[in-house]
């Protein structure tokens, strides 16, 4: 089965970061078009041997990227294409139909109550999501909570499916060694206590309670890991609560997949966290190290659609303390019993962190929650899909693919080489497939 993975970007977010590895236990053939951004996990991804398109979209309105989408998604003659994230599930469910792909399956990794990928809901981008949804053929949720939010929208329900994301539990296996460096060479000293965080640093993820939290609690540290537009204002309010030096914000990480056993050495290769804030790219700054070096993990965002930094967390061991995390409250307590949840209000989740620090420095066993959510589990679940999904496209009976009137004029065929597949991603017999180079690739899109 040749498969293509359609999303929005590639930056080091938990969505891309999961599709990685899910591709690394799929055992399909699977290209990758990113609608704009390719940057760290596409150069992760191609460390793995993944073929991966930049299509070089200019924002949520480029409509000219959609005949450029539909032209790579045919020349690639895909049996099944699969699409991760708002913009990447409107377009690419669009382009797929028009491409005449019989199979088109979209996975909703962040849809809250209030927001999707941390932007308002309108009834426009709801309007545009349910209209789009029935040119599909299912949708995955990654949890229950993004299940019923979908029927709630009026989704069929037999057109939902529930497979939650997965995680490498070995990947974040406390280390000693990678909590002193790690601790080290952010000069934070090797006694203090130090509650930590995993996301971006948006509004929806409320780390400004965190801050205010440990503002409260001499001597206690945080270090959020993660970049975005709220990076600015949680420095100032660390500043103006006394707290700038014991508050870390060490940016973008990489590393939460492992790195490619064919990365090294090799000009796209995996950079070992490198990023403008950490040019030596060393792994005591990667995600697996960071969590070495913290105490507890918090989790103030009062909306997710699973909560897989929390996953993580407690697969490094670390007891969590979160307001909502879907893959934690939708099991029993016994499944992850240190995990605490909490209220949203800073003095709720400042009594929890003083508890925690009274009790000092401590490491837990990996929870039965961790095992539940294998990635090999997940993988296994989602390639039974795609053979029932195929199986239900291609029968006799099946309706043709292609629209017979779609919402959008029907880009003209591309002629002469344009209409060339990829070029061939062969597997050398005992050794790692061969990348294509990216800009080889281009051609398919213009």
């Amino acid at each position: 089965m040749r498969t293509l993975h359609v999303i929005t970007g590639l930056g080091a977010g938990g969505a891309e970061q999961q599709l990685r590895l899910l591709l690394r236990h799929l055992p399909v053939h699977s290209d990758v078009i990113a609608l704009t951004h390719a940057d760290a996990v596409a150069r992760g991804l191609r460390a793995d041997g993944v073929r991966v398109l930049d299509l070089g979209m200019r924002g949520n309105r480029d409509l000219a990227a959609l005949p450029r989408l539909t032209r790579a998604i045919r020349a690639g003659r895909y049996d099944l294409v699969h699409t991760h994230l708002y913009r990447a599930c409107v377009y690419g469910r669009i382009a797929a139909r028009l491409a005449g792909v019989r199979t088109v399956l979209a996975t909703e990794h962040s849809l809250g109550h209030t927001h999707i990928e941390g932007r308002p809901l309108t009834a426009g981008t709801r309007a545009l999501y349910l209209a789009t949804e029935r040119l599909g053929s299912a949708t995955v949720a990654v949890s229950g909570t993004i299940a019923d939010r979908l029927r709630d929208w009026g989704v069929p329900s037999e057109r939902v499916h529930t497979i939650p994301n997965g995680i490498d539990a070995a990947r974040f296996r406390h280390d000693p060694a990678a909590r002193a460096a790690a601790r080290a060479r952010l000069g934070i000293p090797h006694d203090a206590y130090v509650a930590g965080g995993v996301g971006r640093l948006v509004p929806g993820k409320r780390f400004d309670t965190a801050v205010r939290a440990v503002a409260a609690l001499p001597g206690v540290h945080l270090l959020l890991v993660g970049d975005g537009p709220e990076r600015a204002a949680l420095a100032r309010l660390a500043r103006v609560m006394g707290a700038a030096d014991r508050v870390h914000l060490v940016g973008e990480r990489d590393g939460a997949v492992a790195p490619s056993a064919s990365a090294h050495g090799a000009p796209h290769g995996d950079t070992h966290g490198a990023t403008a804030d950490d040019p030596e790219g060393g792994r005591a700054t990667e995600i697996p190290a960071l969590l070495a070096a913290m105490d507890v993990c918090v989790s103030p965002s009062t909306e997710e659609a699973f909560g897989l930094a929390v996953l993580e967390a407690l697969a490094a061991g670390l007891p969590v303390i979160h307001v909502t995390c879907p893959a934690i409250d939708e099991l029993p307590l016994a499944d992850a019993p240190g995990a605490q949840r909490v209220g949203p209000s800073t003095p709720e989740l400042t009594a929890a962190l003083r508890a925690h620090a009274a009790r000092g420095a401590r490491r837990l066993p990996v929870p039965p929650a961790v095992r539940r959510y294998a990635i090999e589990r997940t993988a296994d679940q989602l390639l039974s899909l795609y053979a029932r999904l195929h199986a239900a496209a291609t029968a006799p009976h099946a309706p043709p693919a292609a629209l017979t009137h779609p919402p959008y004029p029907a880009p003209a065929p591309a002629r002469g080489p344009r209409q060339q597949p990829w070029p061939a991603c062969d597997a050398t017999p005992g050794g790692p497939p061969r990348t294509t180079d990216h800009h080889d690739l281009k051609d398919a899109t213009r």
